[in-house]
């Protein structure tokens, strides 16, 4: 069997692709605690996740701006610390001190002690890798001069960092398939597509013999670990998960969307960080404002985009989520119904789906889900 070869966006230019390529490998640099150089309108500065400064890392970079450096902050997160404001702002950081970045950045009591500056281009960019390196959106700058390089760190345009989602989602491809008989579902193909959103591969599970030509039972499940893997109480995931398929199997089939969107989208670290904050009292939203999220920093369109590519136009979609709804209609395919997927209410999850009732709007009845 040979090898499917992948190709090399050809949807792209030269320069974008060269573009693209900086954007993937400053995020494998973030992740690993390395500073990128960011430009933006004839600007430049290192930036570096909030999370990676160490006294060393802030040494290197007050050597190259002692007295000019800021911390980014998203608006969530500025709104915790006492601002009036709903959009990303800087406070001055001569010095890099790490703990006071800590304090700012992560400490639940924290007060602003400094005046909130607008943020520009090139920290709304900074704001946005570090969210798509799933590290925690709270940028450390330091300000470069002309003249100065920034040592060895990537460089990255702050154009190719906003334009990246939608990259993705264009260059997403079809790269491997196979049946994987399932527990309950045992006719059952497997199909991986690479990009659209994340960090790791994309999967669409066939179950049955789904007929295309009609509308396609359709569920996109965002990635849980804890809830499909290892069944946690603390939310739902992993009944969906298994209950929708299952309901496919037993009827005409249909078609799961596996997507990694761990956390709504902020990674598994930092919902590691939201479950440490839920256990002191904050319900799941909160709890990520706390970070610097929003309510949920998912996107959808890439997964219109491998229906589509599964021969998909029409759907009937399995969800509680109205945004879900939203995204599929808005990405040009006919929903022709949607409908409820109620896992099992446990002690230990009602506050959260109480709060994604009330407070995104999810179509949850929990007494249906208590009487069951």
């Amino acid at each position: 069997m040979s090898l499917q070869k992948l190709p090399a966006s050809p949807i792209l230019s030269p320069a974008a692709r060269a573009g693209h390529i900086a954007v993937e490998r400053a995020l494998s640099d973030l992740r690993a605690g390395r500073p990128v150089r960011i430009a933006a309108d004839g600007a430049a500065a290192l930036v570096l996740g909030a999370e990676a400064l160490d006294a060393e890392a802030a040494a290197g970079l007050a050597a190259f701006a002692p007295l000019r450096g800021r911390l980014v902050l998203a608006g969530p997160r500025l709104a915790r610390l006492g601002a009036a404001r709903a959009e990303a702002g800087a406070v001055a950081l001569p010095g890099f001190d790490p703990e006071r970045v800590e304090t700012l950045a992560l400490r639940i009591d924290a007060r602003l002690d400094a005046p909130v500056l607008a943020a520009g281009p090139l920290d709304i960019a900074a704001l946005e890798l570090l969210r798509l390196a799933l590290v925690l959106p709270a940028a450390v700058i330091a300000p470069l001069e002309d003249g100065q390089t920034g040592g060895d760190a990537l460089r990255v345009e702050a154009h190719d960092i906003l334009a990246h989602r939608a990259t993705e989602v264009r260059g997403l491809r079809m790269v491997g398939r196979a049946p994987v008989p399932l527990d309950g579902a045992p006719e059952t193909e497997f199909v991986v597509f690479r990009g659209g959103e994340g960090l790791r591969d994309q999967v669409a599970i066939i179950v049955g013999r789904p007929d295309l030509a009609r509308p396609v039972p359709v569920r996109l499940h965002s990635a849980c670990l804890t809830g499909d893997l290892f069944g946690s109480l603390k939310c739902d995931c992993g009944d969906q998960l298994r209950d929708t398929v299952r309901g496919m199997a037993a009827g005409a089939g249909g078609i799961l969307l596996y997507l990694d969107q761990e956390g709504r989208g902020n990674g598994i670290a930092n919902k590691m960080r939201a479950y440490k904050l839920q256990s002191q009292g904050y319900d799941t939203y909160d709890a990520d404002e706390l970070l610097g999220f929003g309510l949920d920093q998912r996107r959808f369109d890439f997964a219109a985009a491998m229906l589509r590519q599964l021969g998909v136009t029409a759907v009937q979609v399995f969800t509680n989520n109205p945004e879900k709804i939203a995204a599929l209609t808005a990405a040009g395919l006919e929903v022709v119904s949607d409908h409820r997927v109620l896992g099992r209410s446990t002690p230990q999850n009602m506050s959260y789906l109480a709060a994604k009732r009330d407070r995104a709007g999810h179509r949850i009845d929990l007494d249906t889900m208590q009487a069951g």
